[in-house]
């Protein structure tokens, strides 16, 4: 289905108090996305790009673990993150800056040793034309690394909704990325959170964000036939469950290994 950016925006900044204290997947999947990165060899990074900073959840822990950043910027859909990211991460010694808006359409200028971006790639409505034009601001030595959703990502919603985003699968990822960048890991893993109940469950929906595709109210009646579904198809010993499909990329960029041009 056609993503609403406008729609994507709303959800995400209703949920910003609400946010770091329901995003547990999230959080796995920056901590995994930040353990690639070290494994991949980018431990130095002077200039960064951020893409889907949100809270800075991933941000934290990126300035933690990589002191060399000097220059960072940090880009988000919802311009409100501006005050709260640079509330957490401003005095770090890094020189940060955010920039509002969708990175589909920004300008963007300069180069960068690390782009990364966790749990925000699903959300574009041309994936690969962004790569591409994201290839073009990497340094010759620069990575690349980000996290996004595959096919089977709330795959429990799905089948009593029909709701979701069309993801691809790891394999066409891949063949994508590649396309413009060297890609050195390429891994995804199935993520399965716990709830007491259906209620439980949509409002971890609800306060991380993630349910940006819902464009209208539903009515009760279809609110209660959906709660009582769900808890009879996908009941465990935890009440209830829910599947993240985090995928992951880590890449170089092509000029890897060239001399940079005077």
């Amino acid at each position: 289905m056609l993503i609403d950016k406008q729609q994507i925006r709303r959800r995400f900044q209703q949920a910003a108090a609400t946010y770091d204290r329901q995003a547990t997947i999230q959080q796995r999947v920056a901590d995994r996305l930040l353990a690639l990165l070290a494994e991949s060899g980018c431990t130095t990074p002077e200039k960064v790009l951020e893409i889907g900073c949100c809270t800075g959840l991933l941000t934290r822990r990126l300035l933690a673990q990589c002191p060399s950043i000097r220059t960072l910027v940090l880009n988000d859909l919802v311009e409100s993150f501006r005050e709260t990211v640079l509330q957490r991460c401003g005095n770090t010694g890094a020189g940060i800056r955010f920039l509002a808006g969708d990175i589909e359409t920004l300008d963007l200028d300069g180069r960068y040793d690390l782009i990364i971006s966790s749990s925000t790639f699903h959300w574009f409505h041309d994936l690969e034309a962004t790569l591409a034009r994201l290839a073009r601001h990497l340094q010759p030595e620069g990575f690349l690394a980000f996290s996004m959703y595959g096919p089977e990502n709330l795959r429990e919603i799905r089948k009593l909704t029909g709701l979701g985003l069309d993801y691809p699968d790891l394999a066409t990822l891949g063949t994508t990325v590649a396309r413009h960048f060297t890609v050195t890991i390429r891994q995804e893993r199935l993520e399965t959170m716990g709830f007491a109940d259906a209620d439980a469950m949509l409002r971890h929906l609800r306060e991380t964000g993630v349910n940006a595709l819902v464009r209208t109210t539903w009515s009760r009646t279809r609110l209660t036939l959906f709660k009582k579904d769900y808890e009879q198809r996908f009941a465990d010993h935890r009440g209830v469950r829910l599947t993240y499909h985090p995928m992951y990329v880590l890449a170089r960029s092509r000029q890897a290994g060239r001399r940079p041009r005077p």
